[in-house]
């Protein structure tokens, strides 16, 4: 099965972008057409249990890797460059590690190699109750992510998930319940000997704390000839906080 996708541009040089846990492609739409009118055909993809991607019981930054590699060769995709952020920077790093070959360029946003210990009770909390619901409209939603999400900005972040179903109620794109039995994967740590050789722009939120001063030692085992950089004014979801100095940023080093 091949993952949905958004490709934004008919031509130009190949530009995947993988969303993080609980997002979709959708995140990056805005974004994906600065890319595109900067000469990427860029492509927006759901990874697998999320947004308009197939459900599957398996689900690993492994088996997530072999979803990009499928995607690229069913679109005969042999050089790409490649941006990842949190759940989808893992993804890319593996899939970097294994098929280093047709990563010209990798970006990285918001996450190192590390162990993350697991940290989204509350929200998956928040989206259960929601799926237990017979919701008829996105206020009933919002009011009940309220109770377990106080953040706004999180909290409608999440709530892009939802869509219209045929009975007239709302229903979640996420496949929830495997990702609530799966969720100590996304904080998974790079395993293994393998390093990739090759250039990678680390980018991190100066008020993220999810790249720290002591990870560097670890980004630089895994990649070498990294560049670690922030994004001001901006935490986790930086592309979003600060898109400006984010596409900047990013653009220099792609084009380098």
């Amino acid at each position: 099965m091949i993952l949905h996708s958004n490709i934004i541009g008919e031509a130009g040089k190949p530009l995947i972008i993988l969303h993080g846990f609980l997002g979709m492609s959708d995140n990056w739409k805005t974004l994906g057409k600065k890319f595109a009118k900067e000469g990427f055909q860029v492509h927006l993809v759901d990874q697998r249990n999320h947004g308009r991607s197939f459900h599957s019981d398996e689900f690993n930054y492994d088996i997530l890797a072999e979803d990009i590699k499928h995607y690229c060769d069913h679109y005969n995709l042999t050089s790409i460059s490649l941006i990842g952020h949190s759940m989808g920077g893992k993804t890319a790093m593996v899939f970097s590690m294994k098929y280093a070959a047709m990563v010209e360029k990798l970006v990285i946003v918001d996450i190192s190699p590390k162990f993350y210990p697991t940290h989204h009770e509350q929200i998956l909390a928040g989206l259960s109750a929601l799926q237990a619901e017979m919701l008829a409209s996105r206020k009933d939603a919002e009011d009940i992510m309220e109770k377990f999400v106080p953040e706004f900005g999180t909290r409608q972040f999440l709530l892009k998930n939802l869509y219209w179903k045929v009975d007239k109620t709302l229903g979640l794109r996420v496949n929830l319940q495997v990702l609530i039995n799966n969720v100590e994967e996304i904080g998974e740590a790079l395993s293994g000997n393998t390093i990739y050789e090759k250039e990678t722009l680390f980018l991190k939120g100066d008020k993220s704390e999810y790249i720290q001063i002591g990870d560097e030692l670890l980004i630089h085992q895994y990649f070498p000839k990294a560049t670690i950089q922030e994004v001001s004014n901006s935490g986790h979801w930086l592309h979003a906080e600060n898109p400006t100095q984010f596409l900047e940023k990013t653009l220099s080093f792609l084009n380098s």
